[in-house]
Order: C-alpha cells, then sequence, then structure tokens
C-alpha cells in the first residue's frame, strides 16, 4: 500500500469527514485524494491556529475533524490546543508531515523538528510515528479512536523516511 494511501484509507475508515489543511509538498498527494472525496469536507487554511479554531467549529457541528500540516506549525496552534480543543474536550485529529528528521535537505526545519516530540509529550498529547505503510493506517484510525476517548488532540507524526 502506498504510504499517502494509508494515511488516506485511515481517515475513511475513522470516519474523518472534515479536514483543514495547511500546504504540505509531503502532504500533496494525500491532499488531492482528499479533494477528490466527496465525502470529506476539505477546507485550505493560511494559519494553522485558524484551522484548529475551524476544527472546533466543525466538531459542534457533528463533523469528526482532522488537520493537515508540518509539524512546523506546531508552535503557532499551541495556545489555540490546549485553550480551545483541550480545555473543551473536543477531539482532533493532527496528521503532521513531520519535517527536519533524518533526511531533511533544508537546514532550518531540523531544530523543530528535533523538538516536536518533546513539545507534544510537553503538552500531554500522545502522537504516533509510523514506520511504514501499514502502521500508519493502524495509527491514524488509533488516534481518532483515543482523540475521541480523552477529548484531546491526538497526533500522527510522518517523518521524512515514512515517505
Amino acid at each position: 500500500m502506498d504510504s499517502s494511501e494509508a494515511i488516506y484509507d485511515g481517515l475513511k475508515d475513522a470516519e474523518i469527514d472534515f479536514v483543514v489543511s495547511v500546504p504540505c509538498v509531503n502532504l500533496s498527494k494525500l491532499l488531492d485524494m482528499i479533494d477528490e472525496d466527496d465525502e470529506i469536507i476539505h477546507i485550505p487554511v493560511t494559519r494553522e491556529e485558524e484551522g484548529i479554531g475551524i476544527c472546533a467549529g466543525a466538531y459542534l457541528g457533528g463533523k469528526k475533524p482532522a488537520i493537515l500540516m508540518q509539524n512546523s506549525g506546531l508552535g503557532n496552534s499551541i495556545n489555540a490546543l490546549k485553550s480551545l480543543m483541550e480545555l473543551y474536550e473536543f477531539p482532533l485529529l493532527m496528521i503532521m508531515s513531520h519535517r527536519g528528521t533524518k533526511g531533511e535537505n533544508i537546514v532550518g526545519q531540523v531544530p523543530m523538528g528535533e523538538s516536536t516530540p518533546r513539545i507534544l509529550e510537553a503538552m500531554d498529547f500522545r502522537f504516533f510515528r509510523p514506520g511504514d505503510s501499514e502502521a500508519g493506517y493502524n495509527d491514524v484510525r488509533l488516534g481518532w479512536e483515543m482523540s475521541e476517548e480523552e477529548g484531546k488532540p491526538v497526533s500522527v507524526l510522518l517523518d521524512i523516511s515514512y515517505w
């Protein structure tokens, strides 16, 4: 199974029906698949925290939301994730292209890449780092289930080696 297809299939099986996204080259094939799916509402946004707010509203409207973004946007989102999503116990699946990991060719991505898991741990948010497409599929499904049960965001970090 293709790595992007695995994440897409996991989203579908988790019944995710609302996706916001910030552009990312690693997520482009997945975003194309979501765009072609009439059962998923896709809203592109310019900033991650904007997407978090839109996901909160979508959840209140009965949708199952996910956000697709680069991990570099995590820093932009901390306040919205803690004081909106966690405070009001809104589930959210965060699919993150984990830039700055082994194989990264843009040196500016490395510091945030190294810090991302520690930031999520400090926020007390669970996350997965699948090593292959089968794990990616399973982690997306399990991540949504955990997010619903715990009432807070759960992330799936897709390292460069995943693609």
